[in-house]
């Protein structure tokens, strides 16, 4: 079932393309390099490096698609070695103002058997960019006392950011997880906060991430989540189909 998920989705995309051929069609890709996978303030990869990847195509109604891959590493070591997210949605709105919506499934090796979707929306004004993931579903079985429902894990983000001089643009973050699944999946107690300050230009990007979460897995050797991290990455992207 796993596997199958991106022949499902290139079915839909080729299905959207032969339906509607006079919408133009944009079609692109991303390279990264980083030396840690940062997702949500806390370590995917154990505080080592990745690399990252992601095909996107978007058409002028606003309905976009993509795929994106990375490896990952959790304890334990040989239940999760990569991430596979797919994702759709529509965006729309003007220079000063868009908003987005939209599902993201996050899909890892099946023996992992943690896969889950999200349902999220953002909107944006003016550099300033308010979002919220919700979980929507997933594979993983619950625990004594905890809720895996639709709806029972959440993420809240704010971020702002803005051009200092010559392409530098400095973003600033704030993020809130908190849900019974989020405990789960990170391995830290309760709801925590992450936040974080960056400069990029250019495709270079650089990064410093903390969190105050609690737990096993956010004090561990190894993971440090609870300690402040440097993020060094570069990204490369390319248009390879524009109509």
């Amino acid at each position: 079932m796993i596997t199958s998920k991106p022949l499902i989705l290139a079915a839909v995309l080729t299905c959207s393309a032969m339906i509607a051929p006079a919408y133009a069609d944009d079609l692109s890709a991303n390279v990264t390099v980083t030396n840690n996978y940062i997702w949500r303030g806390l370590t995917q990869t154990e505080n080592d490096a990745a690399v990252q990847g992601g095909i996107d195509w978007t058409r002028d109604t606003g309905f976009y698609a993509g795929i994106w891959v990375s490896n990952v590493s959790y304890a334990p070591a040989d239940a999760f070695n990569y991430e596979n997210d797919l994702y759709a949605g529509f965006t729309g709105g003007s220079e000063k103002f868009s908003w987005d919506v939209g599902y993201l499934y996050y899909n890892y090796d099946s023996n992992a058997e943690f896969d889950f979707g999200e349902l999220y929306g953002s909107i944006s004004l003016a550099g300033l960019s308010l979002a919220a993931n919700v979980l929507a579903n997933t594979e993983a079985d619950e625990g004594v006392d905890q809720d895996f429902g639709f709806g029972e894990a959440v993420y809240l983000a704010a971020d702002y950011g803005f051009e200092i001089a010559g392409g530098l643009e400095l973003g600033l973050h704030l993020g809130w997880h908190d849900g019974d699944f989020s405990e789960a999946f990170n391995g830290v107690d309760g709801d925590y906060f992450d936040y974080n300050v960056s400069l990029s230009r250019s495709g270079f990007a650089f990064m410093i991430t903390d969190t105050n979460a609690k737990g096993a897995s956010a004090e561990a050797a190894g993971l440090d989540n609870d300690e402040p991290k440097f993020v060094v990455s570069y990204t490369v992207d390319f248009d390879l189909l524009s109509q």
